[in-house]
C-alpha cells in the first residue's frame, strides 16, 4: 500500500472526492449512520491515504493537539471493505503513529474508537480511558496511547 501524508491545501479536488466517498461508503451507508460526515474540521486535519493500484482504500485523519481533542488525535479511521483482512487497517494506522510521534512529539494520542475496535487499536498500543458513550448512536470508548511506546 502506498501512504501519501497531505495538509488540506495539498489535497487534490480527486483526492478529496475518494476520502469524502470512502468515508461516506463505510460511516454513512455500510454503517447505518445517518451523520453529518462533512464536518468542518477537514481543513485543519492532515490526512493519510492509503492506495492500492491507484485506488484509496485507507484513510485516516489527524489533529495538533486542541484542534480536536487536547493531545494530537487520530479519527475517520477507514478501510475499504472489499480490502479488509489485508492488514491495511494496521498499515495505516502505524504511518499515522509515525507521523504523529515525528511531527508533533507530544507525549500521547487521543481517539474515539467504536467499541467492537478496541482489541485492534490496543494492538497498537492504545488503551480504554473512560467509559462507553455514544456517538451517532454507535457505542465508542476514548482511547490513549503513549508515545514513548
Amino acid at each position: 500500500m502506498k501512504i501519501e501524508i497531505k495538509t488540506y491545501s495539498e489535497l487534490t479536488k480527486e483526492d478529496l472526492y475518494d476520502l469524502l466517498q470512502l468515508r461516506s461508503q463505510v460511516f454513512v451507508v455500510e454503517q447505518d449512520c445517518v451523520y453529518q460526515d462533512i464536518d468542518g474540521l477537514d481543513f485543519k486535519a492532515v490526512h493519510i491515504l492509503g492506495t492500492v493500484n491507484g485506488k484509496l482504500c485507507a484513510y485516516t485523519r489527524v489533529f495538533k493537539a486542541g484542534d480536536y481533542f487536547e493531545y494530537p488525535s487520530i479519527g475517520r479511521v477507514v478501510v475499504s471493505k472489499d480490502k479488509r483482512k489485508h492488514g491495511y487497517g494496521k498499515q495505516i494506522m502505524l504511518a499515522t503513529i509515525a507521523f504523529i510521534d515525528t511531527k508533533w512529539k507530544e507525549e500521547q494520542i487521543e481517539l474515539s474508537a467504536q467499541v467492537y475496535l478496541t482489541k485492534f487499536y490496543r494492538e497498537l498500543g492504545f488503551f480504554e480511558q473512560g467509559e462507553e458513550y455514544l456517538e451517532d448512536d454507535i457505542p465508542h470508548i476514548k482511547m490513549i496511547r503513549k508515545t514513548d511506546q
